[in-house]
Protein backbone atom coordinates (compact mmCIF):
# COMPACT_ATOMS: atom_id res chain seq x y z
CA UNK A 1 0.00 0.00 0.00
CA UNK A 2 2.76 2.83 0.47
CA UNK A 3 4.36 1.62 -2.42
CA UNK A 4 1.25 2.54 -4.28
CA UNK A 5 0.92 5.81 -2.70
CA UNK A 6 4.70 6.49 -3.20
CA UNK A 7 3.88 6.17 -7.34
CA UNK A 8 1.23 8.27 -7.17
CA UNK A 9 2.74 10.86 -5.94
CA UNK A 10 6.30 10.34 -7.97
CA UNK A 11 3.35 10.66 -10.66
CA UNK A 12 1.41 13.83 -10.03
CA UNK A 13 5.22 15.74 -9.06
CA UNK A 14 6.29 14.80 -13.15
CA UNK A 15 2.79 16.06 -14.29
CA UNK A 16 3.37 19.43 -12.44
CA UNK A 17 7.27 20.19 -13.60
CA UNK A 18 5.88 19.17 -17.65
CA UNK A 19 2.77 21.56 -16.94
CA UNK A 20 5.07 24.71 -16.34
CA UNK A 21 6.93 24.04 -18.59
CA UNK A 22 5.54 23.12 -22.03
CA UNK A 23 2.72 24.60 -24.11
CA UNK A 24 -0.78 23.58 -22.92
CA UNK A 25 -1.20 20.97 -25.73
CA UNK A 26 2.64 19.38 -24.77
CA UNK A 27 1.13 19.59 -21.12
CA UNK A 28 -2.22 17.58 -21.77
CA UNK A 29 -0.12 14.77 -24.08
CA UNK A 30 2.51 14.63 -21.57
CA UNK A 31 -0.01 14.39 -18.96
CA UNK A 32 -1.86 11.69 -20.52
CA UNK A 33 1.60 9.59 -20.80
CA UNK A 34 2.27 9.97 -17.55
CA UNK A 35 -1.19 8.89 -16.21
CA UNK A 36 -0.68 6.28 -18.89
CA UNK A 37 2.57 4.90 -17.72
CA UNK A 38 1.56 5.40 -13.48
CA UNK A 39 -1.36 3.33 -14.44
CA UNK A 40 0.86 0.44 -15.89
CA UNK A 41 3.04 0.38 -13.22
CA UNK A 42 0.38 -0.21 -10.77
CA UNK A 43 -0.95 -2.89 -13.37
CA UNK A 44 2.20 -4.52 -13.41
CA UNK A 45 2.85 -4.01 -9.76
CA UNK A 46 -0.22 -5.62 -9.08
CA UNK A 47 0.56 -8.68 -11.01
CA UNK A 48 3.60 -9.45 -9.35
CA UNK A 49 2.30 -8.92 -6.00
CA UNK A 50 -0.56 -11.88 -7.32
CA UNK A 51 2.27 -14.27 -7.93
CA UNK A 52 3.92 -13.48 -4.99
CA UNK A 53 1.13 -13.73 -2.93
CA UNK A 54 0.21 -16.88 -5.13
CA UNK A 55 4.24 -18.65 -4.57
CA UNK A 56 3.86 -17.82 -1.05
CA UNK A 57 0.77 -19.90 -0.13
CA UNK A 58 2.23 -22.87 -2.30
CA UNK A 59 5.35 -22.77 -0.68
CA UNK A 60 3.45 -22.65 2.77
CA UNK A 61 2.26 -26.00 3.50
CA UNK A 62 2.76 -25.79 7.16
CA UNK A 63 -0.94 -26.22 8.30
CA UNK A 64 -2.48 -23.54 10.66
CA UNK A 65 -2.92 -24.44 14.74
CA UNK A 66 -6.13 -24.87 16.01
CA UNK A 67 -7.74 -21.75 17.40
CA UNK A 68 -7.92 -23.01 21.04
CA UNK A 69 -6.31 -25.42 24.22
CA UNK A 70 -9.26 -27.43 26.20
CA UNK A 71 -7.63 -28.21 29.44
CA UNK A 72 -9.19 -30.33 32.36
CA UNK A 73 -8.75 -28.69 35.94
CA UNK A 74 -6.86 -30.72 38.53
CA UNK A 75 -9.59 -31.05 40.57
CA UNK A 76 -11.77 -32.64 37.40
CA UNK A 77 -14.66 -30.27 38.50
CA UNK A 78 -14.75 -28.05 34.90
CA UNK A 79 -13.07 -27.69 31.84
CA UNK A 80 -11.40 -24.72 30.57
CA UNK A 81 -10.58 -22.93 27.02
CA UNK A 82 -7.47 -21.02 26.46
CA UNK A 83 -6.48 -18.92 23.35
CA UNK A 84 -3.74 -20.89 21.68
CA UNK A 85 -1.92 -18.19 21.04
CA UNK A 86 -2.18 -15.60 23.99
CA UNK A 87 -3.54 -17.86 26.66
CA UNK A 88 -6.37 -15.65 27.67
CA UNK A 89 -9.63 -17.55 29.02
CA UNK A 90 -12.46 -18.07 26.69
CA UNK A 91 -15.24 -17.95 28.16
CA UNK A 92 -16.32 -19.16 31.56
CA UNK A 93 -15.26 -23.21 32.62
CA UNK A 94 -17.55 -25.72 32.04
CA UNK A 95 -18.53 -27.45 35.42
CA UNK A 96 -18.53 -31.46 35.32
CA UNK A 97 -21.71 -33.36 35.82
CA UNK A 98 -23.11 -34.12 39.06
CA UNK A 99 -21.77 -36.74 40.83
CA UNK A 100 -18.64 -37.03 38.38
CA UNK A 101 -15.03 -35.81 37.67
CA UNK A 102 -13.52 -35.01 34.32
CA UNK A 103 -10.29 -36.63 33.53
CA UNK A 104 -8.90 -36.71 30.14
CA UNK A 105 -10.05 -34.75 26.85
CA UNK A 106 -8.85 -35.47 23.20
CA UNK A 107 -10.16 -33.79 19.83
CA UNK A 108 -12.42 -34.92 17.68
CA UNK A 109 -11.97 -32.89 14.90
CA UNK A 110 -15.11 -30.98 15.16
CA UNK A 111 -15.33 -30.83 19.04
CA UNK A 112 -13.60 -32.48 21.94
CA UNK A 113 -14.11 -35.83 23.88
CA UNK A 114 -14.49 -35.43 27.51
CA UNK A 115 -13.87 -38.28 29.79
CA UNK A 116 -15.79 -38.29 33.14
CA UNK A 117 -15.32 -40.65 36.02
CA UNK A 118 -18.03 -42.16 38.68
CA UNK A 119 -19.45 -44.71 40.67
CA UNK A 120 -16.66 -47.09 38.65
CA UNK A 121 -17.92 -45.86 35.49
CA UNK A 122 -16.56 -43.99 32.45
CA UNK A 123 -18.84 -41.93 30.65
CA UNK A 124 -18.07 -39.45 27.97
CA UNK A 125 -19.15 -35.85 27.27
CA UNK A 126 -18.82 -34.09 24.07
CA UNK A 127 -18.00 -30.44 24.11
CA UNK A 128 -18.12 -27.97 21.18
CA UNK A 129 -16.96 -24.35 21.01
CA UNK A 130 -18.55 -21.55 19.17
CA UNK A 131 -17.02 -19.60 16.31
CA UNK A 132 -14.61 -17.56 18.40
CA UNK A 133 -13.97 -20.35 20.64
CA UNK A 134 -16.17 -19.96 23.97
CA UNK A 135 -17.54 -23.08 25.12
CA UNK A 136 -21.10 -23.88 23.41
CA UNK A 137 -22.38 -27.27 24.76
CA UNK A 138 -22.11 -29.78 26.70
CA UNK A 139 -23.32 -32.97 25.51
CA UNK A 140 -23.43 -36.34 27.12
CA UNK A 141 -22.76 -39.34 24.60
CA UNK A 142 -25.24 -42.13 25.67
CA UNK A 143 -24.31 -44.78 24.01
CA UNK A 144 -20.86 -44.95 25.06
CA UNK A 145 -19.96 -46.13 28.68
CA UNK A 146 -16.94 -48.09 29.74
CA UNK A 147 -16.76 -49.72 33.10
CA UNK A 148 -13.75 -49.68 35.57
CA UNK A 149 -11.46 -47.12 37.45
CA UNK A 150 -10.11 -44.26 35.72
CA UNK A 151 -6.43 -43.47 37.18
CA UNK A 152 -4.12 -41.08 36.67
CA UNK A 153 -2.28 -43.73 34.06
CA UNK A 154 -5.65 -43.77 32.25
CA UNK A 155 -5.48 -42.23 28.54
CA UNK A 156 -7.91 -41.27 26.25
CA UNK A 157 -8.22 -41.24 22.00
CA UNK A 158 -10.69 -40.05 19.33
CA UNK A 159 -10.94 -41.06 15.43
CA UNK A 160 -10.65 -38.66 13.63
CA UNK A 161 -14.29 -39.35 12.56
CA UNK A 162 -15.21 -38.66 15.98
CA UNK A 163 -17.03 -42.58 16.34
CA UNK A 164 -14.46 -44.36 17.84
CA UNK A 165 -13.43 -43.60 21.35
CA UNK A 166 -10.56 -45.40 22.99
CA UNK A 167 -9.65 -45.70 26.85
CA UNK A 168 -7.34 -47.33 29.23
CA UNK A 169 -8.19 -48.47 32.88
CA UNK A 170 -6.30 -50.10 35.46
CA UNK A 171 -6.73 -53.26 37.79
CA UNK A 172 -3.66 -52.86 39.43
CA UNK A 173 -0.96 -52.22 37.02
CA UNK A 174 -2.38 -54.64 34.48
CA UNK A 175 -3.75 -52.17 31.82
CA UNK A 176 -7.35 -53.16 29.67
CA UNK A 177 -7.94 -51.31 26.26
CA UNK A 178 -11.96 -50.53 25.37
CA UNK A 179 -12.64 -49.23 22.24
CA UNK A 180 -16.40 -48.13 22.20
CA UNK A 181 -18.55 -46.63 19.18
CA UNK A 182 -19.55 -43.39 20.39
CA UNK A 183 -22.92 -43.69 18.07
CA UNK A 184 -23.68 -47.46 18.58
CA UNK A 185 -21.84 -48.09 22.03
CA UNK A 186 -20.41 -51.52 20.46
CA UNK A 187 -17.71 -52.01 22.99
CA UNK A 188 -14.17 -54.15 21.65
CA UNK A 189 -11.45 -54.65 24.85
CA UNK A 190 -8.37 -56.03 24.88
CA UNK A 191 -6.23 -56.69 28.05
CA UNK A 192 -3.06 -58.19 29.09
CA UNK A 193 -1.26 -59.96 31.87
CA UNK A 194 1.94 -57.59 32.21
CA UNK A 195 2.76 -54.85 34.61
CA UNK A 196 2.41 -52.18 31.78
CA UNK A 197 1.49 -48.99 31.57
CA UNK A 198 -0.25 -48.24 28.29
CA UNK A 199 0.29 -44.26 27.21
CA UNK A 200 -0.26 -41.80 24.40
CA UNK A 201 -3.24 -43.06 22.71
CA UNK A 202 -3.78 -41.91 18.94
CA UNK A 203 -5.79 -43.00 15.90
CA UNK A 204 -4.69 -43.39 12.09
CA UNK A 205 -7.88 -44.76 10.64
CA UNK A 206 -8.48 -48.23 12.50
CA UNK A 207 -4.91 -48.74 13.61
CA UNK A 208 -4.70 -47.76 17.10
CA UNK A 209 -1.25 -46.76 18.32
CA UNK A 210 0.43 -46.41 21.78
CA UNK A 211 3.21 -46.31 23.72
CA UNK A 212 4.10 -49.78 25.88
CA UNK A 213 5.87 -49.56 29.15
CA UNK A 214 6.86 -52.13 31.02
CA UNK A 215 7.21 -51.37 34.95
CA UNK A 216 8.90 -52.65 37.91
CA UNK A 217 7.73 -52.43 41.14
CA UNK A 218 10.06 -51.95 44.00
CA UNK A 219 9.01 -50.08 47.78
CA UNK A 220 5.52 -49.91 46.48
CA UNK A 221 6.49 -47.47 43.14
CA UNK A 222 6.62 -48.47 40.11
CA UNK A 223 8.62 -47.47 37.72
CA UNK A 224 8.59 -47.49 33.54
CA UNK A 225 11.51 -50.03 32.42
CA UNK A 226 11.53 -49.51 28.41
CA UNK A 227 9.12 -47.15 26.02
CA UNK A 228 8.02 -48.99 22.85
CA UNK A 229 5.69 -47.50 20.00
CA UNK A 230 3.29 -50.09 19.06
CA UNK A 231 0.14 -50.69 16.97
CA UNK A 232 -3.14 -52.42 17.03
CA UNK A 233 -5.91 -53.11 14.59
CA UNK A 234 -8.88 -52.55 16.01
CA UNK A 235 -10.76 -53.79 13.36
CA UNK A 236 -9.46 -57.73 14.31
CA UNK A 237 -10.97 -59.67 17.09
CA UNK A 238 -10.56 -58.28 20.81
CA UNK A 239 -8.41 -60.62 23.04
CA UNK A 240 -4.96 -59.82 24.55
CA UNK A 241 -3.17 -56.55 23.72
CA UNK A 242 -0.23 -59.27 22.30
CA UNK A 243 -1.67 -58.88 19.33
CA UNK A 244 -0.41 -55.23 18.95
CA UNK A 245 2.79 -54.76 16.76
CA UNK A 246 5.95 -53.49 17.72
CA UNK A 247 7.14 -50.35 15.38
CA UNK A 248 9.86 -49.19 17.10
CA UNK A 249 11.83 -49.26 20.38
CA UNK A 250 11.87 -45.39 21.93
CA UNK A 251 15.42 -43.74 22.31
CA UNK A 252 16.00 -43.17 26.69
CA UNK A 253 13.97 -40.65 28.15
CA UNK A 254 11.33 -40.73 25.53
CA UNK A 255 8.33 -41.19 27.00
CA UNK A 256 5.19 -39.71 24.26
CA UNK A 257 4.55 -40.54 20.98
CA UNK A 258 1.45 -40.30 18.44
CA UNK A 259 0.93 -41.70 15.25
CA UNK A 260 -0.01 -39.21 12.62
CA UNK A 261 -3.55 -39.00 11.05
CA UNK A 262 -2.20 -40.37 7.80
CA UNK A 263 -0.73 -43.38 9.67
CA UNK A 264 3.21 -42.83 7.73
CA UNK A 265 4.82 -41.42 10.44
CA UNK A 266 5.37 -41.65 14.10
CA UNK A 267 6.24 -38.56 15.92
CA UNK A 268 8.08 -38.47 19.59
CA UNK A 269 9.47 -35.80 22.15
CA UNK A 270 12.56 -35.90 24.33
CA UNK A 271 14.75 -33.39 26.19
CA UNK A 272 18.07 -33.02 26.23
CA UNK A 273 20.25 -30.04 27.63
CA UNK A 274 17.06 -28.05 28.20
CA UNK A 275 16.13 -28.45 24.39
CA UNK A 276 12.69 -30.74 23.49
CA UNK A 277 12.90 -32.33 20.43
CA UNK A 278 9.84 -33.89 18.36
CA UNK A 279 11.72 -36.69 15.96
CA UNK A 280 9.53 -38.42 13.10
CA UNK A 281 9.82 -41.94 12.28
CA UNK A 282 8.56 -43.79 9.74
CA UNK A 283 5.95 -45.99 10.81
CA UNK A 284 6.60 -49.32 8.38
CA UNK A 285 10.28 -49.25 9.30
CA UNK A 286 10.72 -47.63 12.71
CA UNK A 287 13.61 -45.51 10.86
CA UNK A 288 14.34 -41.61 12.15
CA UNK A 289 13.19 -39.20 9.35
CA UNK A 290 13.10 -36.04 10.10
CA UNK A 291 13.39 -33.25 13.16
CA UNK A 292 9.79 -31.97 13.39
CA UNK A 293 10.23 -29.24 16.12
CA UNK A 294 12.74 -27.82 18.57
CA UNK A 295 11.45 -26.38 21.61
CA UNK A 296 13.48 -24.82 24.74
CA UNK A 297 11.73 -26.77 27.79
CA UNK A 298 13.12 -27.10 31.36
CA UNK A 299 12.18 -30.19 32.92
CA UNK A 300 10.54 -33.42 31.16
CA UNK A 301 7.71 -33.61 28.22
CA UNK A 302 4.99 -35.27 30.04
CA UNK A 303 2.40 -35.35 26.96
CA UNK A 304 2.11 -35.09 23.08
CA UNK A 305 -1.23 -34.05 21.68
CA UNK A 306 -1.32 -33.70 17.65
CA UNK A 307 -4.23 -31.28 16.97
CA UNK A 308 -6.52 -31.70 14.10
CA UNK A 309 -4.47 -29.64 11.68
CA UNK A 310 -1.29 -31.83 12.66
CA UNK A 311 -0.16 -29.00 14.97
CA UNK A 312 1.58 -30.47 18.34
CA UNK A 313 1.09 -29.29 21.83
CA UNK A 314 3.63 -30.87 24.22
CA UNK A 315 2.74 -30.45 27.90
CA UNK A 316 6.08 -29.93 30.58
CA UNK A 317 6.91 -30.84 33.47
CA UNK A 318 7.27 -27.63 34.45
CA UNK A 319 3.68 -27.10 34.28
CA UNK A 320 3.75 -25.09 30.73
CA UNK A 321 1.88 -26.00 27.12
CA UNK A 322 4.16 -25.59 24.23
CA UNK A 323 1.87 -25.26 21.04
CA UNK A 324 3.69 -25.55 18.04
CA UNK A 325 3.42 -22.31 15.75
CA UNK A 326 1.77 -20.25 18.66
CA UNK A 327 3.69 -20.45 22.01
CA UNK A 328 3.58 -20.68 25.71
CA UNK A 329 0.38 -21.24 27.48
CA UNK A 330 -0.08 -21.49 31.33
CA UNK A 331 -0.92 -25.27 32.59
CA UNK A 332 0.08 -25.71 36.45
CA UNK A 333 -3.35 -26.03 36.52
CA UNK A 334 -4.07 -28.47 34.25
CA UNK A 335 -4.51 -32.42 34.32
CA UNK A 336 -4.72 -32.86 30.49
CA UNK A 337 -5.11 -30.70 27.35
CA UNK A 338 -5.82 -31.05 23.73
CA UNK A 339 -6.43 -28.75 20.92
Amino acid sequence: MDGGNGEGRTGIRFREVWRTALPVGVAAAAALFAGGSVDLVHRHQREANKKHDAEAAAADTTPAGPRAVVGVTRTGTALTVRDARTGAALGLPVAAPDGRRFHRVAGDGDAYVVASYGARKVTFQRLKLAAGGRPESLTEIPAATIPGVSTAWSDLAVSADGDRIAYVTYKGARARVDVVSARTGARKTWTTRYSARVSSLSWAGDTLAFVWNPVRRARGTYTEVRHEFRTLDTSGAAGDLKASKAVTALPKGTTSAVVTRDGKSVVAGVVSHSVASVQAYSAATGAPTRTVWKQRLSGRITGLDAGEKGRLLIAGSDGRLYAEGAGTLPGTDLADAAW
